[in-house]
């Protein structure tokens, strides 16, 4: 297997769900008979990526406890630790710490993609990305906001949220080169939504739709739905990613 780490953004309070998961972090909200972030972690091991950082803040003790060093699952699982929140952006900047790896997965603790990895993964070095997003298409965007794309998958502009309609969302998974640690600020705290990625449009930022099964547990409607349907969350594309190939590093346009 390739040299590739994945970083799971696990630090979230869950403010709009306390009402139904009490005060547990939200990563950590019952689906079925399990966390909702366990089976984000069966997903990566159906995938092969089994080199895991959780970037945990906000009830950390919870996340520690129940998952340790990964082993029950055949993972490695290390933590980032969060002591005041960093944001989106400075917590995967403080995780990519922990790593040596070339190329870096990002996901959100609290969604789920069907995610085609496999294609992501060949279009992020074909593209001779920096930085791969991948999109889903939704039938309405006001929740999320819409990404435009070009016919070459090269994003052009992030839309507000609020904007009805249809379009592609960002589904919270990324695939990064360790140089695209020079866009982010280099301290204190950074939104990856908002002080990153606007300074990568125009740059090797690239992004794959598809149109697959995605669900964001923010909210409590989404989230009792899932948990009513927790099998949705056993989905896999069939095929596994095939990590023999160096990611190109980038070049800067």
């Amino acid at each position: 297997m390739m040299d590739v780490s994945v970083i799971i953004l696990a630090g979230g309070m869950g403010t709009r769900l306390k009402d139904v998961i009490n005060d547990l972090p939200k990563p950590m909200a019952p689906v079925g008979e399990k966390p909702f972030l366990e089976y984000l972690i069966l997903q990566l091991v159906r995938w092969g990526l089994r080199d895991i950082i959780l970037s945990v803040g906000y009830k950390q003790e919870v996340i520690k406890a129940y998952f340790g060093n990964g082993e029950r699952w055949g993972v490695n699982i290390r933590y980032a630790v969060e002591n005041l929140p960093l944001g989106t952006g400075g917590a995967i900047r403080e995780a990519m710490l922990l790593t040596t790896a070339d190329s870096v997965m990002v996901m959100n603790g609290d969604s789920f993609v069907n995610l085609d990895v496999s294609a992501f993964w060949d279009f992020h070095n074909k593209k001779w990305a920096i930085f791969s997003l991948a999109l889903v298409n939704m039938d309405d965007t006001g929740r999320y906001g819409m990404i435009e794309i070009d016919a070459n998958g090269r994003v052009l502009a992030f839309k507000e949220k609020q904007v009805n309609g249809p379009g592609l969302v960002n589904s919270g998974v990324y695939l990064l080169n360790r140089n695209a640690l020079e866009y982010f600020p280099s301290s204190g705290v950074v939104s990856l939504e908002n002080d990153v990625l606007p300074y990568l449009v125009g740059k090797n930022m690239f992004a794959l739709p598809s149109s697959v099964f995605f669900i964001d547990i923010g909210i409590p409607e989404d989230y009792l739905y899932i948990n009513a349907n927790s099998t949705l969350l056993l989905q896999t594309h069939g095929n596994y990613p095939d990590f023999s190939e160096q990611p190109k590093i980038s070049r800067h346009e």
